[in-house]
């Protein structure tokens, strides 16, 4: 680390610190989400950059943090199975409630869609940024530097596999073991339901093939035996789900490195710029966008998205999105959310893994990696015609910190954050010798 960035390093670490052991869990429109929001906003004005703010609404539980839900559902289905045996109109409603809840789980809570956040309790999150411009107050470009202010509930399987930190592979298939066990459960609960309703649908219509199927078919005897016992199973794997994340506050993630780093990186740079203004890009502006409401669902990053799309803001802008600087062995640009069908900048991705090159970073992950499941904030930026990836330094497999209460700081050091430090301040230089040459030619994916 060069010895001039040293001192930002370490501010942002104390930062990092202060975020996960003062503040504490920061769960989506939750006080200590707005705590920390409040805390970098206060941050800016320290530098004298004006912090704005905007609230949105969001529905904390109506995405990744309500798959509980799920395991209720599948524990009062199984449940339901004994007195269905007797009455049989009880299969219609399981049915009915078992494919409902995989519509929400498909939409919601996998592909991020905002339709049934109406349904859950909804709460005030916020956006809060400022912006440095050049002297003479002109600029072509923007470079907004995102990261997120909340953390996420607490995962227990993946704490649990703290336990086994001397072997990792183990606590892994147990992780995984448990979270697919409940949901093979929750699927196989919703096949008999949905078979079950559409037997006795066609019998309440007198047609033949139900009631050849209910007297005469073996499988159909099988299964009807079955049933006196398969609710025990899926009981089981119904609560595995349902302990998936802690509903309790206090148990949440502390968010050390998801996502106390990115803020204070992008707090650090900017502060970093404001004090070197001759380093500052030609004809730039730089903001710092500390996102509410990501672990929700990219809420906050879709709400400024969305309040920004028509106006200067987003207008030849680029995103460098931080999200989890802390695993030195794990220095990567993510290039694509998966679930959300969203290839980001490939300019941005050259411009990071050049850098890598070029400041020696050797990484277990060569640099690169889609991220397989969930999404990150350069999602909404990409579709709102901003160029985009998200930098991380971070084992992109499940890990016993993760989501989990045992994200700390005490875990990394200053020297990971410095190094991330200057990995960002080189790609804004390779962005402004970009933008020299060939101008802002939106996202290429």
């Amino acid at each position: 680390m060069k010895e001039e960035t040293r001192k930002y390093a370490q501010e942002a670490y104390d930062i990092v610190k202060h975020a996960s052991e003062v503040i504490g869990s920061r769960l989506p429109g939750s006080d200590g989400e707005k705590k920390y929001a409040h805390y970098m906003g206060e941050k800016l004005r320290e530098i004298g950059i004006k912090p704005v703010t905007e609230e949105f609404e969001v529905s904390p539980r109506s995405s990744i943090g309500g798959i509980p839900y799920a395991g209720w559902m599948g524990l009062i289905i199984s449940l339901l199975i004994y007195p269905a045996l007797s009455i049989w109109q009880l299969w219609f409603a399981m049915a009915i409630g078992t494919v409902a809840c995989w519509i929400w789980l498909i939409f919601s809570v996998f592909l991020y869609k905002t339709w049934f956040d109406m349904f859950f309790k909804q709460e005030l999150s916020q956006n809060t940024y400022g912006e440095l411009t050049p002297p003479d107050g002109k600029y072509d470009y923007t470079i907004i530097l995102s990261a997120h202010t909340d953390t996420s509930w607490n995962w227990k399987h993946s704490a649990h596999g703290s336990w086994h930190k001397d072997k990792p592979l183990f606590a892994l298939i147990t992780t995984y073991g448990k979270v697919g066990f409940g949901a093979v459960c929750f699927f196989v609960l919703t096949v008999i339901s949905v078979f079950m309703a559409v037997i006795y649908f066609g019998a309440v219509l007198n047609q033949t093939w139900a009631y050849s199927i209910m007297e005469y078919s073996s499988k159909f005897s099988i299964l009807s035996k079955s049933l006196f016992f398969i609710p025990a199973v899926t009981a089981l794997g119904s609560c595995f789900l349902i302990m998936w994340a802690d509903p309790n506050p206090r148990n949440a993630s502390k968010g050390a490195m998801d996502n106390a780093t990115g803020c204070a990186l992008s707090y650090e740079v900017i502060k970093y710029f404001k004090e070197n203004p001759k380093k500052m890009p030609p004809k730039c502006r730089i903001i710092d966008l500390n996102c509410g409401s990501e672990e929700a669902g990219l809420r906050g990053s879709m709400a400024f998205a969305r309040e920004h799309r028509n106006d200067d803001m987003l207008k030849n802008c680029w995103n460098i999105n931080i999200d989890s600087v802390a695993d030195k062995e794990y220095f990567e640009v993510v290039i694509k959310d998966d679930w959300q069908f969203c290839r980001f900048d490939k300019d941005l991705e050259k411009m990071f893994k050049d850098t890598f090159n070029e400041m020696g970073i050797e990484s277990k992950t060569n640099g690169c990696i889609h991220n397989p499941v969930g999404g990150c904030d350069s999602t909404p930026m990409t579709k709102a015609g901003v160029k985009s990836v998200t930098f991380a330094a971070q084992n992109p497999m499940l890990t016993y910190y993760y989501h989990t209460w045992l994200d700390k700081a005490d875990r990394f050091d200053a020297e990971t954050i410095g190094d991330g430090f200057e990995v960002v301040l080189s790609v804004i230089d390779k962005i402004s010798a970009f933008q020299q040459e060939k101008g802002f030619n939106g996202p290429q994916k």
